[in-house]
């Protein structure tokens, strides 16, 4: 080794030199490899975020600042010493590094991959159905103007298979296995926009998939809609629902899609601490999201003609879609779901997608306020004329006072950094009683909770 390469601060690795904007001038090997595998170039802005973070800091202060910095070249993670000096015209710094390791990346797990995906699929899809194991339509949502008719004609063709009304460019209306389908494209007749689906399943170890999450998305952007003007906004209208719902949600959705990008290092490498950043960005958005949604549901629910639309349905496949659907959730706080089994069967007449909302508002909030490795129930009866689905969990239970006002507009019983808005079961049971039937509860403090929706009983009809 050199006496250049050596001073009372350890060996010198490699030399580079930034200006007065941070970008980097010049760099040895290895910090110019870095800068390239994090997406930068040499000239160019310091792509290394903890570099970029350091660098700024000692110019600024024009105080010389030496750290460990780590980082990620898409293969290894890497720890390096690295020394700063500002230089004394206030051009730029003068870095030194001093130590350089490289570690593997663990591999990823398959199953953490596929979430990751979905994750980010859901933020920007913009018409969601829920599909039975034979891909046949179960329900349908979609708040896109673009994709009120294609939502409509999806709506009416329950118990169709999806390829009905959204066929693949490539394959056309034949059955096709699910991993063929997913990723396919398709035009939707009112937009220009492209569209592919996405395909999540229902997985159960050792078995086909129970059911799917069908999502559309679409790579570009939505059509920019002028905001509504704030005079005529009320007096009869919705002013959530109808005016601002459908202008902020995409936006919103897009915020949390690319902060979950970054989050899972998708974009390129990067610390924790900005892959933490993205995570809060991304939280405060789906907060936003559901206040959103929880204020547009609320407006339909007071309206003076809201009704819903009663049908004969299989309570047992709503709740096991329901369980499904929430099924990642859960096990994230290995939490397990026990659902009604496959042979089971309790008709009632009521709106398939009401009801979901209902059970998926219930089973949701029974995850958030279970402990970890519990479990929760969904149990079937039929009382006389009444249908009866019951969600019970393992949590803190209610106390008598909470019990009187858990249904009431806005009551979050105390609790705050929750991230609900109050309104989820006010909202359920508007809609239970909407159908002719009654949500309600039974609890004691320490024993968990059972909430019990009530619909009627299709005529005739008994639970296996």
């Amino acid at each position: 080794m050199r006496d250049s390469d050596m001073d009372e601060r350890g060996p010198l690795l490699a030399r580079a030199r930034s200006d007065a904007e941070d970008h980097l001038l010049s760099a040895d090997e290895p910090l110019a490899g870095l800068q390239r595998s994090c997406g930068g170039a040499v000239p160019g802005v310091i792509a290394v975020p903890e570099l970029l973070e350091l660098v700024t800091r000692a110019r600024r202060s024009r105080s010389t600042l030496a750290k460990a910095i780590n980082a990620q070249d898409g293969a290894d993670t890497i720890s390096a010493w690295v020394d700063v000096e500002p230089q004394p015209d206030g051009a730029g710094c003068e870095i030194v590094l001093r130590s350089w390791r490289t570690a593997p990346l663990p591999a990823e797990d398959a199953y953490a991959a596929f979430e990751r995906r979905a994750t980010i699929e859901r933020e920007v899809a913009e018409l969601v159905a829920w599909l039975d194991a034979e891909q046949r339509i179960l329900a349908v949502e979609s708040e896109s103007a673009e994709l009120q008719d294609i939502a409509a004609e999806m709506q009416g063709g329950i118990g169709q298979p999806f390829t009905q009304f959204l066929a693949p460019e490539k394959h056309g209306t034949q059955p096709l296995h699910w991993r063929m389908l997913d990723g396919a494209q398709v035009r939707v007749a009112a937009s220009d926009r492209e569209w592919r689906i996405v395909l999540l399943p229902q997985l159960q170890p050792g078995r086909d998939p129970a059911g799917f999450e069908l999502l559309l998305v679409s790579d570009q952007p939505p059509p920019v809609e002028e905001p509504p003007a704030l005079a005529g906004m009320v007096g009869g209208r919705a002013l959530v629902g109808q005016d601002l719902a459908p202008v902020l949600r995409q936006p919103i959705a897009r915020i949390v899609a690319n902060a979950e990008t970054i989050r899972t290092r998708l974009a390129g490498p990067l610390p924790d601490a900005y892959a933490d950043y993205a995570g809060e960005i991304a939280n405060a958005g789906r907060l936003l999201l559901g206040l959103l949604e929880d204020l547009s549901d609320l407006e339909v629910v007071e309206s003076a003609g809201f009704s819903t639309a009663p049908d004969h349905i299989d309570l047992a496949e709503v709740a096991r879609q329901a369980a499904g659907i929430l099924g990642v959730r859960a096990r994230e706080k290995n939490i397990s779901i026990e659902g009604p089994g496959p042979s089971e069967r309790l008709n009632a007449v009521a709106e398939f997608r009401r009801v979901l909302q209902v059970l998926i508002n219930l089973i949701g909030n029974a995850i958030r306020y279970s402990p970890e490795h519990s479990r929760i129930r969904i149990q079937l009866a039929q009382l006389g004329e009444r249908a009866r689905v019951v969600v019970g969990d393992e949590g803190p239970g209610l106390s008598p006072q909470q019990q009187a006002i858990v249904f009431e507009k806005f009551e979050r019983l105390g609790r705050s950094g929750d991230g609900g808005s109050g309104l989820g079961l006010y909202i359920s049971r508007r809609l239970a009683r909407a159908m002719g039937g009654e949500l309600s509860v039974d609890s004691e403090e320490g024993s968990g909770a059972r909430f019990f929706l009530d619909l009627p009983a299709d005529p005739g009809s008994e639970a296996d």
